[in-house]
This record gives structure tokens, C-alpha cells and sequence, in this order.
């Protein structure tokens, strides 16, 4: 295959990463304007990764990474990958990231990408790699466990748009071009980034617990062969999500038994005791010690008292989890849990993109 005189790069390396389709489709899109141009492309999905490999080429290369965000940051599965990617002699990059867009009658309304363009390119800049594309692409948003997955309708009409824009993102580039759209949106994602770091290092465990399997499922298993990050197990005949779950909404979009639920009541029960009694306690009894070394009232009292609140209400997130996965082996409380899940109505629908094929 030659490539075209207009063309800058001989070789495309797309490294994806995919919950449930976007991210995939948006680089089988970008391939197949490079294959257009005659350009030798190569697609890797970067699921379950044990190292970093990198397929020998020659001449000019443009390296892609597309995933999703999560939290308003790439997930940890991509930055790892990112963190322990090679420098590559004579190769440009560019960062591609789905951000859960919405639509409002005919307005498309778009997501924050937060730390998920600057976070990557600072790593991929160190390694000496040149940044020539930052594209932040408002794909619908599949993450079921906040809201029902949008209309068949609304998510082909945005496709459809947003398809446009990822062609010609890739032909400027192919072109020699550099496209930075990612840079428009900074101020935003800057009053976001504390929230990206609370949900590395908290958000994330705490969503992870809240995915439960109803009496529903058939122990097909097809959650635990299908999850990017083997973060579910089969223990007493029924899934378990471990802390390794990243909530890429693969396993809960795709189970042909909807029998994977969020545990919408029994997580807000617990956010409600958690802050409502448990922290509540803490801090009276913090008031009621009187420290000798430090007083109440003071800046540094306040901080550990933050840091103290903090710490029990994690170590509570995790232990009513350990309970809910106990209680779910009895069919009654199974029941009540799962009919207290928003999930288990038809009217929170499944998340279903086109061309989304997850292997």
C-alpha cells in the first residue's frame, strides 16, 4: 500500500481502550480515513495488557490513544498503559477521549474532560513524543449507573455528528496538521480536576461496590470473560466486582439476562447513614475528648477531624459492601435489594451504540 503525496505519516498505530463501544468506534473511524489515504494502520486494544508492545515499524509514525473518561480522567488501565509506554523514535501523538454527551431536543451538550487530555500528554511529552492532536469527543454517555441510557434515536443522531467530526480531525492530521481542540475547554477542566483526583483515589471503589447480579443471572459468566480488567470474580455462584472494577458499564450494558443491577437503594441507605449518623458521631466525640495538645476550635483540629471522617467513612463504604454481597444470598433481601434498584426497570434503559462489538 502507498500512501498519498499529501500525506505526512507512513505508518498508524491506534492503541484503544473501550467500556462499551465509543472509544472503539471513534478509532475504527479514524482507521478507516487512514486507510483511505493508503496509510498502513495498525488497531490494538490494549484489554488485559501484561506489557506494553509496540509493532516495528519504519518511516514517519502517528501513534493514537482513544478511551473513555472516567471521573474526568483517562482510566487507570490507559495511564498505566500510557506510564509504561516506550519512547519511539520519529512518532507524533495524538489523545482522543469520549466524554458522556447528552443531547437536549436538538442541542448537543458536551462533556469535561478534566485531567484526561493534559494528565496524558505531560506523560507522553516526558517520553519525548510529540503532541500533534487533542480531541475530546461528546459520544452519549453510557454510564447507566447515574442515568438510563439515552433514546436508540438520540445516540444514532449524535453518532452521526460526531463521526464528522473525528474524520475531519484525522484528515488535518494525516494532512500534517495539528488540531489542539482539547485546549478550548482547559478553564473547565481545571475547576474539575479536584474531582478527577477524588475519584481516582475514592469515587472510583465506591461505584465499583455498587454493581450487584439479581437472581436474574444464569452463571453464563460472560461478565467475568468480557471484563477489560479482570475485575470480576465468580465466588458462591454469582459475580463479584472486586476494587480492580474501573465502571467501564461493559458488564451491566452487555448481560443478555439484565441480571447486573445498581444497587441504587442500598448505596444511597448507606451514603445516608455513612453522613448521616456515622460522621455525625465522630465528630461529637472528637469534641467531647478535648485533646490537651490541640483544641477543637483550631485550624488543625479541623483538618484531622477531616482526615478522621474521611478514613471511617471509606472503611464503612467497604464494609457495607462485604455485607450487601453476604445478605444477597438470601432470596428475600436479594428481592428487596434488587427491586430498590432504579436498574431493574425497563425505563432505565441499556446502553446500546452502533457497531459497538466488544471482544
Amino acid at each position: 500500500m502507498t500512501k498519498t503525496d499529501s500525506v505526512k505519516y507512513d505508518h498508524l498505530i491506534i492503541y484503544y481502550f473501550s467500556g462499551t463501544g465509543n472509544a472503539k468506534n471513534a478509532a475504527l473511524w479514524i482507521k478507516d480515513v487512514a486507510e483511505k489515504k493508503k496509510i498502513n494502520t495498525t488497531l490494538i486494544n490494549i484489554d488485559r495488557f501484561k506489557k506494553v508492545e509496540t509493532p516495528e515499524v519504519t518511516g514517519k509514525v502517528l501513534i493514537g490513544f482513544c478511551a473513555p473518561t472516567h471521573g474526568f480522567n483517562l482510566p487507570p488501565i490507559v495511564l498505566k498503559f500510557i506510564a509504561q509506554f516506550p519512547k519511539i523514535d520519529n512518532a507524533d501523538a495524538f489523545i482522543l477521549n469520549t466524554r458522556g454527551g447528552l443531547k437536549l431536543s436538538k442541542l448537543f451538550l458536551p462533556g469535561l474532560s478534566g485531567l484526561a487530555q493534559i494528565f496524558p500528554a505531560i506523560i507522553l511529552r516526558l517520553k519525548g513524543i510529540r503532541i500533534v492532536g487533542m480531541q475530546p469527543l461528546d459520544l452519549p454517555s453510557n454510564w447507566i449507573i447515574l442515568h438510563p441510557g439515552l433514546r436508540q434515536e438520540v445516540i444514532n443522531s449524535m453518532y452521526r455528528r460526531y463521526q464528522k467530526i473525528v474524520e475531519q480531525f484525522a484528515n488535518k492530521l494525516f494532512d500534517g496538521g495539528r488540531k489542539y481542540k482539547a485546549l478550548l475547554s482547559i478553564p473547565f477542566d481545571i475547576v474539575v480536576i479536584p474531582i478527577a483526583i477524588g475519584y481516582y483515589f475514592i469515587g472510583r471503589f465506591f461505584l465499583a461496590k455498587t454493581l450487584i447480579a439479581s437472581d436474574a443471572c444464569n452463571q453464563c459468566e460472560l461478565c467475568v470473560k468480557q471484563c477489560p480488567v479482570k475485575a470480576i470474580k465468580m465466588i458462591d455462584k454469582r459475580p463479584y466486582w472486586t476494587y480492580k472494577c474501573e465502571s467501564c458499564m461493559r458488564c451491566i450494558n452487555n448481560c443478555p439476562q439484565r441480571a447486573i443491577e445498581t444497587a441504587h437503594g442500598f448505596s444511597g441507605l448507606m451514603f445516608y447513614f455513612g453522613y448521616g449518623f456515622i460522621i455525625p458521631f465522630l465528630y461529637t466525640l472528637w469534641k467531647n475528648l478535648s485533646l490537651g495538645f490541640v483544641k477543637s476550635s483550631s485550624f488543625i483540629s479541623g483538618q484531622i477531624i477531616g482526615i478522621l471522617e474521611w478514613v471511617i467513612f471509606i472503611l464503612f463504604v467497604f464494609l457495607s459492601y462485604y455485607l450487601l454481597q453476604y445478605f444477597m444470598r438470601f432470596k428475600f433481601i436479594n428481592r428487596i435489594i434488587t427491586y430498590t434498584s432504579l436498574s431493574k426497570y425497563k425505563f432505565w434503559r441499556r446502553y446500546n451504540p452502533p457497531k459497538a462489538t466488544n471482544k
